[in-house]
């Protein structure tokens, strides 16, 4: 079966810089990928070779089996780049029947997408009177006319609010569910969580991480935090918690850390101490901690 998105051992060399290097990766119907990175990953450039505006140095790209450069293919894909730029002397309706007029689609599917991203009562307005959040907003309607088979989004959810961002990825699940394939980049990992079905990491141009958040964590292999508060007078003996590093007493409570292959064992080990234990905490590692585990700050992308 044919995919919306094939990439085999992608090189691009730019001025004597490599901008992307060795990248292979699969995008199925129906499936989503964020690419994360820090400005500069390579992520935009990566979007722009599968929308066929720049040309691969070395290895292969194909979007539904042929060169993303023919119009054919060009007609199946929806794109929002990272800052929307519209005509400040039109309307938010008059901006999507343009682009409708351009697709070869009806007119009245701009007014639809309006309804769809919460525009319809700015339809009439003016773009110069729009927010930023409200022109990214116009920008996501404007990728969907003409229902595209794959959806590219550049940094899509910069400046919008929470509520919005949550509407956004409902869209997004329900393009899904048609089998829009859905490819976006973003630096913000923590927003991603159950909203799609990879993350691929990339670093200077490379992809170093690829999988589910779970997969990732699985990868990583940071530890898991644990908090206990005792019974006033009550010693807990370490050796008894099995492998756990950092140990730390502050009164009656301890903190430390374990692995996430040892986390039942140490569970199991609390459980014989219930009688002098008034509470346990568990907290695995955050979004911004696996971030920062592939990509450290200070680590400048090219």
């Amino acid at each position: 079966m044919t995919l919306p998105v094939e990439i085999s051992s992608l090189s691009k060399r730019l001025a004597g810089r490599d901008i992307l290097k060795n990248v292979d990766l699969r995008l199925p119907a129906g499936r989503s990928i964020a690419l994360v990175g820090h400005n500069g990953a390579g992520k935009t450039s990566l979007i722009k070779m599968i929308l066929g505006l720049s040309r691969p140095t070395a290895g292969a790209i194909r979007v539904f089996g042929e060169d993303p450069s023919h119009g054919h293919t060009r007609g199946q894909i929806g794109f929002l780049p990272e800052n929307v730029s519209f005509s400040p002397a039109l309307t938010g309706r008059e901006i999507l029947t343009y682009y409708a007029r351009l697709k070869g689609v009806r007119p009245a599917e701009g007014s639809a997408l309006l309804e769809r991203v919460g525009l319809s009562k700015a339809a009439c307005d003016f773009i110069h009177t729009y927010s930023k959040g409200m022109r990214q907003r116009l920008g996501l309607a404007q990728a969907l006319i003409g229902a595209p088979r794959l959806l590219l989004l550049d940094e899509p959810t910069t400046g919008l609010d929470a509520a919005v961002r949550q509407t956004f990825y409902e869209i997004i699940a329900t393009l899904r569910a048609r089998g829009v394939a859905v490819l976006l980049s973003s630096h913000s990992l923590t927003e991603l969580e159950n909203q799609l079905d990879r993350i691929v990491i990339m670093r200077r141009g490379t992809i170093v991480a690829d999988g589910s958040v779970d997969e990732l964590m699985d990868i990583a292999g940071l530890p898991l935090q644990f908090t206990m508060v005792t019974r006033k007078g009550a010693v807990i003996d370490k050796e008894r918690l099995g492998p756990v590093e950092d140990f730390r007493v502050d009164g009656n409570r301890i903190e430390f850390s374990c692995s996430r292959k040892n986390k039942m064992g140490v569970l199991h080990a609390i459980l014989q101490n219930h009688t002098t234990i008034e509470d346990v905490g568990l907290f695995p590692p955050t979004l911004d901690q696996l971030y920062l585990h592939f990509l450290p700050q200070g680590d400048d992308a090219c």
